[in-house]
């Protein structure tokens, strides 16, 4: 698994129905099975290199988050267990560690993003207009200083090959609905708080960070990965320093070589050299020991 690319369906007997930029999604009938792969995507372009063990970090990651953020809302997890669905010994083997067992449902065809600090296309926006996603905020602020409280600024879920457009609460209500838009603002902002309060307890800045919602009937529940190196920016609380960019848990260091390099955004991406790949998976690696004491 670490070191190639899944390009082909890893089980035999169960359909594949989808794949996305890391995900593959197989159907269980009633359930769908998620398996987090090594892939990494930046800039909305999915790399042709992986990242060893980063899929197992993900999934991780989520279960511990999924744990930690039942009480403020129902998630699609049903079990990390995968015995009951997956009865050949080599595929059990491949995928364990990596893959989990949800509920289907609805996606909501937003995504949820909530900024604590200003940084990345919110740092650019504010230096050109005094505004990020539109929305107005005092003037001074540095590069990564912390922001008066926490915004909620919601994209569209961009086809394949087209990048997420950052959108106004106003158009994310137009597309999903007023009712329904307040329910994901709500949530959001609840989980960030939780997640940003835990986090910082034990070293970790959460910068910033994206979520996904379903409807299964009317309830609105958290899907696909929630709080990982992938959808947020984890920064050493220990080595903050509002001013600049700051160093960071996530997938950042690959964006910064790739823009080193002058890597235009738009496919096909050039291969890592192994140096950047290795970095990147201790990144990722430490991440999820600093936030859950676990390898």
């Amino acid at each position: 698994m670490c070191g190639t690319v899944m390009q082909e369906s890893l089980l035999s007997k169960i359909p594949l129905v989808g794949r996305g930029k890391v995900r593959d999604i197989y159907d269980l009938g009633d359930r769908l099975l998620i398996v987090a792969t090594d892939r990494i995507s930046c800039f909305d372009v999915v790399l042709p290199t992986p990242i060893p063990d980063k899929g197992r970090v993900l999934t991780q990651l989520s279960l511990f988050w999924f744990e930690k953020t039942g009480h403020i809302i129902r998630n699609h997890l049903l079990t990390s267990d995968l015995s009951a669905v997956i009865t050949d010994p080599d595929e059990l083997a491949l995928l364990t560690g990596r893959a989990m067992v949800v509920t289907k449902a609805k996606p909501v065809l937003v995504e949820a993003i909530v900024r604590g600090y200003l940084s990345g296309s919110a740092w650019k926006e504010y230096g050109q207009h005094g505004t990020v996603c539109g929305i107005s905020l005092p003037g001074g602020l540095c590069e990564s200083e912390k922001l008066p409280e926490p915004m909620f600024t919601p994209s569209t879920k961009a086809e394949r090959g087209l990048h997420d457009e950052n959108v106004s609460f106003e158009r994310a209500s137009d597309l999903i609905g007023p009712e329904l838009a307040d329910r994901v603002r709500d949530a959001s902002l609840g989980l960030y708080g939780f997640a940003a309060q835990l986090a910082a307890e034990r070293g970790i800045i959460i910068a910033d960070t994206k979520f996904e919602f379903g409807l299964v009937g009317d309830e609105l529940i958290l899907i696909d990965e929630v709080l990982t190196p992938d959808s947020s920016r984890f920064w050493p609380a220990d080595q903050y320093a509002p001013g600049g960019p700051q160093p960071s848990f996530d997938k950042q260091y690959v964006r910064d070589y790739l823009d080193s390099i002058g890597f235009n955004r738009t496919p096909p991406a050039p291969e890592l050299p192994d140096e950047v790949v290795q970095k990147t998976s201790g990144k990722y690696q430490e991440a999820l020991k600093t936030l859950t004491g676990e390898e």
